[in-house]
């Protein structure tokens, strides 16, 4: 049995899925179900015995010690978390609540869940904390990618709550001894992401033939990480990563933003053509404060400790996921609703234009 935060969210859910695609080791799913949680994202599993799903928040540690003595589970997969970053801008409080309070509640149920366990049963148990790249700042054009040694240097209110979510995990590892292993990854991307992010924006607003809204110049560098392949390394760190290591989990595919969407375009021409080219929707708007200029993923460690690289290459990854979307207009149809379409009104109405 193992315990996974956060598995109605898009990494969490494929995560679950995936792992249950794969093993008979039955999965509790521990999510508070807020806007970007959605329990759509596993029906596939209705009435699987393997799956044994809770509504509820990760800062309430009762409920998390009542569950970890309830289910014994041998690890712990922490995948709860605000992540976006427009968000973290308009309300950073709950990135506060949820990353850093939430994984202290997490760090300390699981540390007396611990002490009551057999040395046998201690030495196996695992707590993986799922983290970001973001954590690391920005690079110039010509620095060298993030390895798992480059200084914290975060610069959002979200990157600084995971920072922050990081260090706690750590030292609860240095202090008291807490099994742990962290993976930093790169930008995700794949079925069952919400709608706020850029693929999944890009795709829906161009299906719907609105505006496909560009910070800045476009010329923003992330390193894309197809899902799937994320989720393959995160059971490798899991199975072999060692205590209290981090490892960075990228997909060796740096691309600037405005690229991304170029490539976007070009697959619905080609898979859900229009008498136009959707790349006509394309509109630059003004960027978001502190907008980091460029990430990048240094995967060796991974590949060389535990056998890992990513199956999918940016263009084969990218081919799936806008080939999902567009067999799964029902799910983001539900997905575009009240709380959603408030947040794009509230994020992008003062954005119109050209970039500053």
């Amino acid at each position: 049995m193992i315990l996974v935060t956060g598995g109605a969210g898009f990494i969490g859910s494929n995560f679950v899925l995936d792992w249950l695609s794969a093993s008979d080791e039955p999965v509790v799913n521990l999510d508070k179900l807020t806007y970007a949680g959605n329990p759509a994202n596993f029906a596939s599993l209705s009435g699987d015995a393997r799956h044994i799903f809770v509504q509820g928040d990760i800062c309430d540690r009762a409920l998390i010690a009542s569950l970890l003595q309830q289910h014994r589970p041998r690890a712990i997969v922490h995948f709860a978390a605000e992540s976006h970053v427009d968000r973290s801008i308009h309300g950073p409080g709950d990135f506060i609540r949820t990353n850093v309070d939430g994984t202290f509640s997490l760090l300390e149920a699981t540390r007396a869940y611990l002490a009551g366990l057999t040395d046998t049963d201690k030495a196996a148990f695992r707590f993986l904390h799922v983290s970001t790249d973001e954590v690391f700042g920005s690079l110039g054009p010509d620095d060298a990618p993030f390895s798992e040694t480059t200084p914290y240097a975060p610069n959002s209110p979200y990157s600084a709550s995971k920072a922050a979510s990081d260090h706690l995990v750590r030292a609860w590892h240095h202090t008291y001894g807490l099994p742990v292993v962290t993976g930093n990854c790169s930008n995700n991307y794949g079925p069952l992401q919400f709608p706020e992010k850029l693929i999944p924006l890009i795709i829906a607003n161009a299906l719907a033939g609105k505006p496909l809204p560009i910070y800045g110049d476009g010329q923003q560098v992330r390193d894309w990480l197809y899902v799937g392949d994320h989720c393959s390394a995160l059971r490798r760190v899991l199975e072999a990563g060692r205590l209290g290591e981090t490892y960075n989990i990228g997909g060796w595919n740096e691309k600037a933003n405005i690229d991304v969407v170029h490539t976007l375009c070009a697959l619905l021409d080609e898979l859900a053509p229009r008498e136009r080219s959707y790349s006509e929707l394309i509109t630059f708007v003004t960027d978001r404060p502190g907008h980091d200029r460029r990430y990048a993923i240094d995967a060796r460690k991974a590949e060389r400790e535990l056998g890992w690289r990513p199956a999918e290459t940016f263009e084969t990854g990218m081919r799936k996921t806008v080939q999902w979307y567009l067999d799964h207009q029902d799910w983001v149809r539900q997905i575009q609703s009240g709380d959603y379409m408030q947040w794009i009104d509230r994020n992008y109405s003062q954005r119109t234009g050209a970039a500053e």
